[in-house]
């Protein structure tokens, strides 16, 4: 989920919406640090390291997360065991790490989820910016607008013009309420005045398999997960939401090039931890992290996936993430969505 997500605080018009860069290039991308950087306290680590997923294997967060997994536990020598907890937006697994000991063992392996939760929840367990520790900003990966084969439309122009001779009569379904994949899909429908059903699901997979057997009409999911049904067309792919075409669909458009000028969204990914963890297990964590993110074969088993590497100070990440809050609170508002 993701979750699972970056883009501008959209008014909902049909003027052209301005964009901000997702590969954050004005940050201080950072894939190597050094040695001095890399020291933590008492032969840190010495004994397995869990790190803690928000969303059930095979999604899109856990296939990104366990190859990076792979890769720190070969270069630390200690085994990185993938602990999934999905649930509530990815706030059980967030209030487990919360309070689990600040002591390097415990990782979040969190998503755009938490500076979702913070607008959609009335009551929230924690605060993602002062519970957690930034460590690095890691991956994004783009949302693909994809419809079953039923539906007329061959391109995402298309597309717009049915649903405005249909309005309401199509439903979308998405990876939950107030998912990434939710609010992309809104997005999408506000910006060009256009309306249809939305029905949230418990994850990607089953928002997916309802899509393909035409329970639903249409969604805005993760590349990653829609590849699959899109490359044996049982889904048709109108337009992804990053900024620049897809290498894995060269073929398709973005919604930026096509109905929604300036328009930029993805699922972007990071590693917190504890709030009180030592500073120096942190700089070592972050030091793994640039090293696994730059590794060769790292990166090309996430192209495999459509995703994107990225990288980040801890500060910058931090600032990043409170900027998100700000921002996704604005668009929340404008669906209505609340959890309880």
């Amino acid at each position: 989920c993701w979750p699972g997500d970056r883009t501008e605080a959209f008014a909902m018009t049909a003027k052209p919406l301005s964009r901000r860069s997702f590969t954050l290039a004005a940050l201080p991308v950072t894939l190597a640090m050094p040695s001095a950087w890399a020291q933590a306290p008492g032969g840190y680590p010495d004994k397995p390291i869990r790190l803690v997923i928000a969303f059930p294997p095979g999604g899109p967060t856990d296939l990104v997360a366990r190859v990076l997994a792979q890769k720190l536990g070969e270069q630390m020598g200690q085994s990185v065991v993938v602990d999934n907890k999905p649930g509530a937006n990815g706030n059980i697994a967030a209030e487990f790490v919360v309070k689990a000991p600040a002591d390097g063992y415990t990782l979040f392996y969190n998503t755009s989820a938490i500076a979702l939760s913070p607008a959609l929840y009335k009551k929230l367990a924690y605060d993602p910016a002062a519970d957690l520790a930034p460590v690095m900003l890691c991956a994004v990966i783009p949302l693909v607008l994809s419809v079953h084969p039923s539906v007329p439309a061959q391109t995402v122009q298309e597309f717009v013009a049915y649903l405005k001779a249909n309005p309401g009569k199509l439903s979308y379904g998405s990876a939950g309420n107030g998912n990434i994949t939710h609010l992309g899909a809104h997005m999408f429908l506000q910006a060009n005045g256009l309306s249809a059903q939305h029905v949230p699901y418990k994850g990607s997979a089953p928002a997916l398999t309802d899509l393909v057997a035409g329970q639903t009409q249409f969604t805005t999911d993760t590349l990653n997960s829609s590849l699959p049904f899109i490359r044996d067309k049982r889904l048709r792919a109108l337009a992804v939401t990053g900024a620049n075409r897809s290498a894995l669909l060269p073929d398709v458009p973005t919604l930026a090039e096509t109905v929604m000028p300036g328009f930029e969204v993805g699922a972007w990914q990071g590693l917190t931890v504890p709030a009180k963890t030592p500073p120096e297990i942190v700089r070592r964590l972050h030091a793994e992290l640039g090293k696994a993110l730059a590794a060769p074969d790292v990166r090309a088993k996430l192209a495999q996936q459509g995703a994107d590497p990225l990288g980040s100070t801890p500060e910058a990440y931090g600032r990043y993430i409170k900027s998100e809050i700000e921002r996704w609170t604005k668009v929340v508002r404008q669906t209505g969505a609340s959890l309880e």
